[in-house]
């Protein structure tokens, strides 16, 4: 299926939008808003290809390579997604239980780009307990310090907690898509995988979604940077 965007949103194949959020901070609720405000979205980006074709890519690599990303697509924009500890740990907790086994480093079934992901900011192959919570704590903590600490003083650059009201006026006024499309009539983010729900973007059909995995001229290629 090819995926096309209005005319009046073309610029946004070269302004990357990037959300750089951990899991469980909202990033399924994010692109399925900017899925309906008109853009093309991949939660989850594992080729080239995915990149090139999505307008905004959220959760894994992003959340990890957002430095390398910001180097190779220079006119990007960030979007940190901020949630209370005490909601996200739990949630987290929940996450990895269902995930650990499909992360391992020689047996699990996900993609490795995934994995290192996981592996560069939840150190999931060398602690005995990565669901613990006070390792969780350390691991979010220091992902947000580290954030903050590289994007400081920088335009291209926005922290949101999605369950604070107005937060999506903010992001769309930071994206530079002021006048949502008349499909796009809720100016509050859908609230999607709550709870133990971990599959919502998978069940959400929208005609822009990007495949993690999208094949392009270089097939299923990755970039050749290194964390």
């Amino acid at each position: 299926m090819t995926l096309t965007i209005p005319s009046d949103l073309s610029a946004y194949h070269a302004n990357k939008i990037f959300i750089i959020g951990l899991p469980r901070t909202g990033t399924t609720s994010v692109s399925v808003a900017l899925l309906e405000h008109g853009l093309t979205v991949a939660h989850q980006a594992f080729t080239k290809q995915a990149f090139m074709l999505a307008d905004a890519v959220s959760d894994a690599p992003c959340f990890s390579d957002y430095q390398q990303l910001d180097k190779l697509f220079p006119t990007a924009r960030f979007v940190y997604l901020d949630r209370s500890l005490d909601k996200w740990i739990p949630s987290m907790q929940m996450l990895l239980g269902r995930m650990l086994v499909h992360l391992d480093k020689q047996t699990g079934r996900f993609h490795p780009i995934m994995k290192r992901s996981f592996e560069h900011c939840f150190k999931i192959w060398n602690v005995v307990e990565p669901a613990d919570a006070d390792h969780l704590r350390k691991c979010y903590l220091a992902h947000q310090q580290q954030v903050n600490e590289y994007f400081a003083g920088r335009d291209n650059f926005i922290s949101l907690d999605i369950s604070q009201t107005g937060a999506l006026t903010q992001l769309l006024a930071f994206i530079g898509l002021n006048s949502p499309l008349p499909s796009a009539k809720k100016l509050d983010f859908p609230r999607l995988n709550m709870g133990r729900n971990v599959a919502s973007w998978d069940e959400y059909k929208h005609p822009n979604k990007v495949s993690a995995n999208a094949s392009g001229p270089e097939r299923r290629q990755f970039f050749n940077y290194s964390l």
